[in-house]
């Protein structure tokens, strides 16, 4: 007689979440974004911009329009680049600038406070390009 293991429909999803998985608010963090330069221009003011797409590469699940990605996932851009990115697709707004903006907001969070670090995270990520 053959028996069946009893999976939960998540078992194989590449989502690292939950829904009842509480999002990342970090005022403090948005402000340190936002008094950096633009990851695209290096020019300034700047607004934290979340990326919403979502990779399994970084564990980042995608968000929706009526969602809103946790703080952490936030790069800067002038609001200009910032308008740019919301009117096309966002992975190819990201392709087109040759930028990773999930490494670049990951290691931003990572440091957090740390304006040398954080200027030269803006720095490599435009350099790669």
């Amino acid at each position: 007689m053959a028996s069946r293991v009893a999976r939960p429909v998540t078992a194989f999803s590449e989502d690292p979440s939950t829904k009842d998985q509480k999002r990342i608010v970090d005022e403090r963090h948005l402000s340190f974004i936002r008094s950096l330069p633009s990851i695209i221009s290096g020019a300034g003011p700047c607004e934290a911009c979340h990326v919403r797409y979502g990779d399994p590469v970084y564990r980042k699940k995608a968000t929706g329009k009526a969602q809103k990605p946790d703080d952490a996932w936030t790069v800067p851009m002038t609001p200009e680049e910032h308008r740019a990115q919301h009117a096309m697709s966002e992975v190819q707004f990201w392709n087109m600038h040759r930028i990773d903006p999930l490494a670049a907001a990951r290691d931003l969070y990572a440091h957090t406070g740390d304006r040398e670090a954080a200027v030269r995270i803006i720095a490599n990520a435009r350099k790669a390009r």
